[in-house]
């Protein structure tokens, strides 16, 4: 006598995938921050990327490609450090007039990342996200064929 291992499973529809814009606009501002730290680990970092480019016969292929990754942080006059945080080339600002975080020395700055990416999951910062995106340049209409 054997049960069946699929009778004692229970089925449910899968989830759709989120389209709402500011989820998808943490995850990216997480990537970015992501990114950030692994550039403080290795100053030649560069995130890459996947493009599909047409070859000279009109093949497409699927190539990566690296990009410049500019660091957020930079040294202060009195010694310490500050950094900002971008959407597109926006920097955010936290409160008016006041867009750069006091980090002191760069051995810290880890730590802030991952405090700015809990605050991020938790929706902290939607404000500044969707505002900073509204000031963005819009996307070119594409053509139709």
């Amino acid at each position: 006598m054997s049960t069946s291992i699929l009778k004692s499973l229970t089925f449910v529809p899968q989830p759709k995938a989120s389209s709402d814009p500011l989820i998808i606009k943490r995850e990216r501002m997480v990537s970015r921050l992501e990114d950030q730290k692994k550039l403080l680990a290795d100053p030649s970092y560069q995130r890459r990327i996947k493009r599909w480019v047409k070859k000279e016969d009109g093949e497409k292929v699927l190539v990566e490609k690296p990009l410049r990754t500019s660091k957020w942080w930079q040294q202060d006059q009195s010694g310490g450090y500050v950094m900002t945080v971008k959407v597109g080339s926006k920097r955010i600002e936290f409160e008016k007039g006041k867009a750069a975080i006091a980090v002191g020395s760069l051995e810290k700055l880890p730590g802030l990342i991952d405090s700015l990416i809990k605050a991020i999951r938790a929706g902290e910062l939607d404000g500044q996200l969707s505002e900073a995106s509204k000031s963005a340049r819009p996307l070119p209409a594409r053509k139709v064929a």
